[in-house]
């Protein structure tokens, strides 16, 4: 190396550029891994995530009642911003009669420490809980149901644009997921036939 006039390239040692907010250690996971509560609007669990489209990234916020695994509230835009998961929360407020505080659990992004969010789950409707850092599985269930609609759906198709990606979305979650496709926590049953089963 030295006769040709090569020399190695310095690499700067390691240097910790994220430090933990002062929120951090105020976030608990109240839900805990627990997954299967004994009746509806005792837990909800939320989460983000990416579809890829021709004209680039859209995203798909997604609320879910652990109970029957029903997904009560979505929404899909083209900016990873606050908004959507707003939008996707008062979907499933409007969608669902709240009587009690209801468990509300997500991962640590940005959008549910925002004020918005906060403003969205009130103290004396919701109890915030979140996902341990870099731990998906805490919120197994909603990273489990974005990544079915995926492989069984959207997969599929080339997808133009948001509204295209709306649309599927819409056909998937509205006209199969919630009322037709079968799951094993609901005895073989879908989510819309399993709360209709408690309900009577």
């Amino acid at each position: 190396m030295r006769e040709i006039g090569i020399k190695a390239i310095w690499v700067r040692p390691y240097v910790r550029t994220t430090i933990d907010p002062d929120f951090n250690t105020k976030l608990k996971n109240v839900l805990s891994r627990q997954f299967s509560p004994s009746e509806p609007n005792s837990i909800w669990v939320t989460d983000i995530t990416y579809i890829n489209t021709i004209s680039g990234f859209v995203y798909l916020a997604s609320v879910m009642d652990l109970f029957s695994r029903k997904i009560i509230g979505w929404h899909i835009s083209d900016s990873l911003s606050t908004s959507v998961v707003i939008k996707a929360i008062q979907k499933a407020k409007l969608n669902r009669h709240i009587e009690k505080p209801v468990i509300i659990h997500s991962d640590r992004g940005c959008q549910y420490v925002s004020k918005e969010y906060i403003a969205q789950t009130p103290a004396n409707s919701f109890i915030r809980s979140y996902s341990a850092k870099a731990t998906p599985w805490d919120n197994a269930c909603m990273e489990s149901f974005h990544a079915l609609i995926k492989r069984e759906w959207l997969n599929r198709f080339v997808i133009k644009h948001v509204q295209h990606a709306h649309d599927l979305v819409f056909e998937y979650i509205e006209c199969f997921y919630n009322t037709t496709r079968i799951h094993s926590h609901c005895n073989m049953e879908s989510p819309y036939d399993y709360e209709s089963v408690i309900a009577s």
